[in-house]
Parts: C-alpha cells; structure tokens; sequence
C-alpha cells in the first residue's frame, strides 16, 4: 500500500490482528493450544517478527508453530549466494527487491548502490552479525552454481545514516537476541531453489536450529519466489504452487 503506508505499518497491522485474534478464539472456536502463524515472503517476514515479539506474552496463548515460506528475514545482505544465482529470476528480481524495500522503508532510490554492495553498513556491524550472515552457514550444495565470494564496499557513512533502520529487528528478524530466538515455537520453513530469497530461509532455519528450535524443512527444487499465488490457476498453476500447499496443510494437521 506504499505510498501512503510505510515502515513499520505491516508488523503493527500484522502485530493488531493476531493480539485481536488471540484474545477471541473462543469466538472463532480455535483450539488455543493449536494457534499458528504463517505468512509468505513479506507475510513471511511479519510472521516471524509477531511470534517474536509474542514471545513472553503471559497475557495472551502461545503460538504453537510458525510456518514461513520465502521469508525475508534481513535486507542488507544482498550479496548471498541466492541473491547472485537468482537475481534476475522472475517475479522477484534484486532490483525490484530493492525498489520495494527503498519504497517501504521510505529510503531514497539513490542509495540502492550503496545497499547492494553493504558499503551502508559499519564494519563493526557487518563483525557483529557474520556469525549468522556468513556464506559459510550455507551449504556447499547451495553455492557450486554462480557464487562469488564476496565482501562489503568501503564504509559509507552517509548512506548508514539514511539506510540504519534496515538493522531493526522488527525490518530483519534474523539479529533478534538468542534469548528471543531460544523461546520460539516450532517452525515449518519452506525454501524454493529460484529464489532471491532461498538464503534468508537456510540462514533462519540454522539460526533456530542453534537455539534449540524444532525446525521441519521443506525445499522444492522447482520452486521459485511468489509460486504460492498460482496455487488452483489452472492453466496457470505449477506443480510447485500444490507441493507448498500440501505440504503446509500435513504440516499443521500433524501437530
């Protein structure tokens, strides 16, 4: 809805609607103890950052799982192995992405430069966070088609001052605390081969795995960013779009 709504609109909307859900299953007669969120892509992303910031909520019930298919879950590494693979794969190519996150996160278009070579972001930053960003966390399999080490441009700190909020966890849930992350519910995290996106999954998923979260994995090979919608097309649907849906629905039937 840019660009009469921006950052942080979609995790207060997102944040409003599952508080006001919660506080009336009884009306919707959902089973308390079965409540799971799921989003995809940037519905991935406002997933992730609810059940966090849901996370110690005495007041209200605890989600059960999180289902995350595609989720962004940081926006200023755009230089990992899926970003250079997939970057011109369609329907969400490295430079669309950047326009949208520059449009939401209400950042000038000519920083894009500056965010796709990491130059916006202090070295003792990019120090701090490595430990979770790295290539190195994932797997070979996932690099031995077009990936390029790669390392941040020199340090800009003008661009910092107009891009820092994509360091806020609400923005890229991946920096949360480990004592945040170490007190989340199961996941089910879907990753699709063509996609920008693949990387923040893989990422995500080691990151709750290192905490101790119960992560169930699914990759399609055939996927790409965005299949989901095509889901019941017909002569527009792929195979992809129904092994998503399927699996999602044995998912939650079996927890």
């Amino acid at each position: 809805m840019v660009p009469d709504h921006h950052s942080p609109a979609i995790c207060h909307d997102c944040m409003n609607a599952s508080i006001y859900f919660l506080k009336a299953l009884e009306t919707y007669g959902v089973d308390p103890s079965r409540v799971v969120v799921c989003g995809e892509g940037v519905g991935g992303a406002a997933a992730a950052t609810v059940t966090q910031a849901l996370v110690g909520r005495s007041d209200l019930p605890r989600i059960r799982a999180q289902v995350l298919i595609s989720p962004v879950v940081q926006v200023f590494c755009l230089q990992l192995p899926s970003f250079q693979q997939n970057r011109n794969v369609p329907f969400l190519s490295q430079k669309f992405m950047v326009t949208v996150l520059c449009n939401y996160l209400t950042i000038d278009l000519s920083w894009r430069d500056a965010i796709l070579n990491g130059s916006c972001v202090p070295p003792d930053v990019w120090k701090k966070y490595e430990k979770w960003l790295s290539p190195e966390n994932i797997p070979k399999k996932f690099k031995k088609r077009g990936f390029q080490p790669w390392s941040p441009g020199p340090f800009n700190e003008a661009a910092y001052l107009e891009t820092k909020h994509m360091l806020d966890v609400d923005v890229s849930s991946l920096l949360a605390d480990d004592e945040i992350i170490a007190q989340l519910p199961e996941a089910f995290l879907v990753s699709c081969e063509n996609d920008i996106l693949r990387d923040d999954g893989l990422l995500y998923k080691k990151r709750l795995e290192d905490q101790g979260v119960r992560v169930t994995w699914y990759h399609l090979e055939d996927g790409f960013h965005g299949c989901l919608i095509f889901f019941d097309k017909k002569a527009l649907s792929f195979p992809c779009s129904l092994k998503i849906v399927n699996a999602v629905v044995n998912y939650v039937q079996g927890i």
